[in-house]
């Protein structure tokens, strides 16, 4: 894993470096402001602070599943937000059966929504909720499962485009329909909520909040490198073709329904991970994030930092989310003008994102423009 990152870094323009780098500091200097430096310094870091920095990593990480999907498969998900709803769900099963007694019914063996819905026992597939292992798993198989199958169906029926579009946003909302019903057995509209530790370590203290804070950070890198090192190999020069020639790429002999498939449920299973990691430090997991705007808001993301670069999802996940976060706070009702305002001016100004201004901006300012270079002349002669 180590030797990945070191390469994805050598390997980045300047800006990418600058991201991977502040994240690494994030890593190392928020834990140590929160756990070492006094509650009264200035340069103490607040429980509350790891917590919504932990957030937007996790968004960080969403953000690269579909920079992958949608920037260097060509495929607009609209239903990444599913794949991280159920990531967070999985989750949510084990920390709910790690409550145990503590809960306000006292039942060792059932959540409290099903003790109030009058439930004698659990549903089939709440059977192994009780160990981690079983959480780390279905993160990972169901998102998956559900983009396999769902991949599957649409490509080799070769549906693209807008039409792949809505097919996942229909998916998103029909799941977010029946994730309400309380007889699915997931809490209904109130979702999975008050959970009290992970592995034993209660999710109050500031240890844990710290802890899964470096996890989550350390995952982003992780994934990171992974996904650098696809696409700087031969498989990823194959994905980038199958984006911008998908026929030559099929008349060539490959099977353009196999790469578009794996890459896919590589991304939900990405997005499942982002949302595992989201739930324990968030708190709570419901239905609203199965919300179609949720995935048109996780679209902004990439937009704005840029698609097919990797670090640009990064920023682009912070940025939008911190914005969001001081609206709501001193604006409420402003958050979704700000959005609908922010989509329209990166689809007409930024149609190459912040990473590809800043690129823009660093190119030497004498080389002159394709149609101007010597062999352009020559052909227009």
């Amino acid at each position: 894993m180590s030797s990945a990152i070191v390469t994805a870094f050598r390997r980045e323009p300047r800006l990418g470096k600058i991201t991977l780098g502040l994240l690494l500091a994030l890593i190392i200097l928020v834990p140590i402001g929160n756990l070492l430096i006094p509650a009264g310094s200035a340069l103490h870091v607040s429980t509350y602070t790891v917590t919504l920095l932990g957030k937007y990593l996790c968004y960080a990480l969403l953000a690269l599943a579909l920079d992958l999907a949608w920037g260097y498969l060509g495929i607009l998900s609209l239903g990444h937000g599913a794949f991280f709803a159920l990531g967070g769900y999985a989750m949510g099963m084990y920390l709910m059966r790690e409550i145990g007694t503590r809960g306000a019914y006292g039942n060792a063996n059932l959540p409290d929504f099903m003790v109030f819905l009058n439930w004698s026992e659990l549903p089939w597939f709440w059977l192994g909720s009780e160990y981690f292992v079983w959480a780390l798993v279905m993160m990972l198989f169901v998102p998956g499962l559900l983009a396999f199958v769902l991949g599957g169906l649409c490509f080799r029926s070769r549906v693209s485009g807008v039409y792949l579009s809505i097919i996942t946003q229909a998916m998103t909302y029909a799941l977010m329909l029946a994730f309400y019903r309380n007889e699915m057995g997931f809490g209904g509209n109130n979702g999975l909520t008050d959970f009290k530790d992970i592995l034993g370590f209660s999710l109050t203290a500031d240890t844990t909040r710290v802890a899964l804070f470096a996890i989550t950070g350390l995952t982003v890198l992780a994934v990171y490198g992974l996904l650098r090192s696809i696409m700087d190999s031969r498989l990823g020069k194959l994905v980038v073709a199958v984006r911008d020639a998908e026929m030559r790429v099929r008349f060539v002999g490959f099977r353009v329904e196999h790469i578009k498939l794996a890459i896919f449920v590589l991304s939900a299973m990405i997005a499942g991970v982002a949302g595992a990691l989201y739930v324990p430090q968030v708190g709570i997991i419901n239905p609203s994030e199965f919300a179609p705007l949720a995935s048109i808001e996780i679209i902004i993301w990439v937009a704005l930092g840029g698609r097919a670069t990797l670090f640009g999802a990064i920023i682009g996940a912070f940025v939008v989310n911190y914005a969001k976060t001081w609206l709501t706070a001193a604006f409420p009702d402003a958050w979704l003008f700000f959005l609908g305002a922010l989509f329209v001016l990166v689809t007409i100004f930024l149609k190459e994102g912040i990473a590809g201004l800043v690129a823009q901006k660093r190119k030497p300012q004498d080389t002159p423009p394709p149609s101007e270079t010597p062999a352009a002349q020559e052909e227009a002669a």
